[in-house]
């Protein structure tokens, strides 16, 4: 029998892993998820978007001016007398003076004066329009744009600690694999020297067939257990690469693989529940959704007031009638004032307010909704908090029973004083030991991780 057998074990789950790889720690995989993030991105372009909107509508505040041009091109010219007629009609009054220059040089003239030519027009227009009263619209659809920016960041700092705190979960369940692995090939191999000795005994006629059986179940089923938690632990690596935009094929080697020097003191956790109100972006958001709504409770009020705005206009054509009739360009311009007064649309515009009121309504109830909510989900966190603290400090005492027992039975067992199977339940009660202690000091990690996420805590400002 080996002596040694409780030390190789401890040896083997205590043991570094040697690795060529550098050692990523919890924040270097922080930086890069937020590096590589893609949703990130599409979040910071809803800001500039929003930002370009935020200026585009400042500039509703001052004058639009617009230029407009156009030809046409027509068959014929116009002739305002029929030169044919009013010819005879000379030709039957005047008789043969008709016929003299000074008559025929009169007609040419009449002539020149009654044809238009109108077979290339053009048009030409600059126009100026500045806003004067437009019922408040232009100035409550800037509010509605700032607080659309301030909307797009919010949401941009909730996808951030969304992302932060998933990178933060993933990265202590990978060590909490890490650890059932080391504890699950551990007991494999111990489970495995076991059946060697019971081979051995066997052989020498100090123990049954049915002994060395009850040791080959044991270890198939931690053989088992070994390619479960092995697949486990291959998942949540790639999970952790995929969040941290590195190839899924790259085996992550972790700086906190090692639980081996854990805190293990028990404490009561209390918190502020106005920091958690205050720090929550899904508050924020829904409290700038709900100004947003109010604010288009306005606009829907400015549909239905009156609008002043100054105009004014230059137009240049040719042909052009300002001085006579002339085939050249000329042009003038105007200054006006424009009033719209809405007198029918009383009766559909109240009815399009009311349904913005609901609208702030609704938003207002959700985030009511959201607090009580929240509030639920801090104090649920606050007790997982202190329950796992509790589970730690009774899982190292439970390990240390553990320990010894196991260290007894192999004593027992290389005496001949313990029987194969009382060794399997002391070999069982370690792993299972050991197995609730990793559990609770991933517990710890994870609980106080959904603690901070509860509370809104910004990680990035925490590092």
């Amino acid at each position: 029998m080996r002596k040694c057998v409780l030390c190789g074990v401890l040896l083997l789950l205590f043991g570094k892993m040697v690795s060529a790889q550098q050692a990523l720690s919890l924040q270097e995989c922080r930086d890069l998820a937020v590096k590589n993030n893609k949703e990130l991105r599409i979040a910071e372009e809803k800001i500039r978007m929003a930002d370009y909107e935020k200026k585009a509508a400042l500039t509703k505040y001052f004058p639009q001016i617009s230029a407009n041009g156009a030809y046409m091109w027509n068959q014929k010219a116009l002739n305002l007398l029929d030169m044919g007629q009013l010819s005879s009609s000379l030709a039957s009054s005047l008789g043969g003076l008709a016929q003299l220059p000074v008559v025929q040089q009169t007609v040419g003239a009449i002539n020149d004066l009654q044809h238009l030519d109108i077979q290339n027009v053009w048009v030409g227009n600059v126009a100026l329009v500045q806003p004067v009263f437009m019922g408040g619209k232009i100035v409550t659809y800037n509010q509605i744009t700032a607080y659309a920016k301030e909307l797009a960041m919010s949401m941009n700092d909730q996808k951030l600690q969304d992302l932060l705190y998933k990178t933060d979960e993933t990265y202590w369940q990978v060590v909490s694999l890490v650890n059932k692995k080391k504890l699950a090939d551990a007991y494999v191999e111990l489970l495995r020297k076991t059946d060697e000795d019971m081979a051995a005994l066997i052989t020498e006629g100090v123990a049954t067939q049915a002994d060395g059986l009850s040791v080959k179940v044991k270890l198939n089923e931690a053989e088992m257990a070994q390619t479960k938690v092995n697949n486990g632990l291959a998942l949540s690596r790639m999970l952790l690469a995929q969040l941290c935009g590195l190839p899924l094929t790259d085996t992550l080697t972790l700086a906190d693989e090692q639980l081996d020097n854990f805190p293990v003191e028990e404490r009561t956790t209390s918190v502020d529940m106005n920091q958690a109100f205050m720090n929550r972006n899904e508050l924020k958001s829904l409290d700038l959704a709900s100004k947003i709504y109010k604010k288009k409770e306005r606009i829907v009020l400015a549909d239905l007031l009156p609008t002043v705005a100054f105009s004014a206009n230059y137009f240049v054509t040719n042909p052009n009638l300002f001085n006579g009739y002339k085939n050249d360009f000329a042009g003038m311009f105007n200054l006006g004032v424009i009033v719209r007064v809405p007198i029918t649309a009383w009766w559909e515009g109240s009815y399009k307010r009311n349904a913005a009121r609901a609208e702030t309504r609704i938003r207002q109830l959700e985030w009511e909704d959201a607090r009580e909510k929240i509030e639920l989900q801090v104090n649920q966190s606050v007790y997982k908090v202190n329950e796992a603290s509790k589970k730690l400090a009774a899982s190292n005492r439970n390990m240390e029973n553990a320990e010894e027992n196991l260290r007894s039975a192999n004593l027992g067992f290389e005496e001949g004083v313990i029987p194969a199977l009382n060794l399997m339940a002391a070999q069982t009660a370690w792993f299972s030991a050991r197995s609730t202690l990793i559990d609770a000091q991933i517990d710890m990690k994870l609980t106080q991780v959904y603690l901070n996420k509860a509370l809104g805590v910004d990680l990035q400002e925490n590092k």
